[in-house]
């Protein structure tokens, strides 16, 4: 059996092409909303967040190996699944999509916090959109909704508790886009004019997360843009396509 951490648009297909090759799959994932379209595609999900410790109880109930296919910026879920697979003396492989290669342009700063993307924002000021999430919201929050100069836009899955989060940390109705991406060039452009938007800050998530796109969209209209790096995680087993992860699984599973 395969436990499976599944975070990201492309897991779904990942897991149903492991449950293809005759390997019985379950998922990990946060949220009903991704665990109802995993079962639709015949995939067995459970649904809330594990410590290194619980997930580790989990897997010596009989499974044989851990695929973490998480957000790339999910890092305490991956650094928890490596743990929890080492405990539990079985595999531990990881799929992380690949990176966007980003050129240099004088609109475009990368750092490798949220805190410093903060800073960031709160110097270049003018409305700024997050499309960082709701995780992190609160970092933004602090540091930028004091300043008279800036308005802070945030961008985020059209989910209840995101909404009431926002209503906590005072960002204010007509300044929430709740959608679910990934959005086209056309659509970032869109919403960048509509709210007049000076300052974008978004994290490399990679090319199913639409990042060049959300950065040409930026650049082409003269807007600042910050790209926050992807967090430094020593993967073991780390794959960046389906084949390779099967095929390491393969591997792993004869030795």
């Amino acid at each position: 059996m395969i436990f499976f951490l599944a975070g990201t648009s492309d897991a779904r297909e990942l897991a149903v092409m492991l449950q293809k090759t005759g390997r019985q799959v379950t998922a990990s994932v946060v949220t009903e909303n991704a665990a109802a379209e995993l079962e639709s595609a015949g995939i067995n999900a459970k649904t809330g967040r594990l410590d290194a410790e619980e997930m580790a109880a989990v897997l010596l109930t009989g499974y044989t190996a851990v695929i973490d296919a998480s957000h790339p910026f999910a890092e305490e879920a991956s650094k928890n699944a490596i743990e929890a697979a080492e405990k539990a003396g079985i595999p531990y492989i990881r799929y992380e999509r690949a990176g966007t290669e980003i050129d240099e342009h004088p609109l475009v700063t990368r750092v490798d916090t949220y805190e410093q993307a903060a800073d960031a924002a709160a110097e270049k000021g003018g409305v700024v959109m997050l499309t960082t999430g709701s995780k992190t919201l609160q970092v933004f929050t602090k540091k930028l909704l004091p300043l008279a100069d800036i308005r802070l836009i945030a961008r985020m899955l059209p989910r209840l508790d995101n909404m009431e989060k926002c209503a906590a940390l005072g960002v204010q109705q007509k300044n929430i886009v709740a959608m679910q991406g990934p959005f086209t060039k056309e659509l970032d452009s869109a919403l960048y004019r509509h709210y007049n938007v000076k300052t974008t800050v978004m994290k490399e998530s990679g090319a199913i997360g639409a990042v060049a796109e959300k950065i040409e969209a930026a650049v082409s209209l003269g807007i600042e843009t910050i790209v926050i790096s992807r967090p430094p995680v020593d993967y073991p087993n780390q794959c960046e396509t389906f084949e390779e992860v099967i095929n390491t699984l393969t591997r792993l599973e004869e030795n």
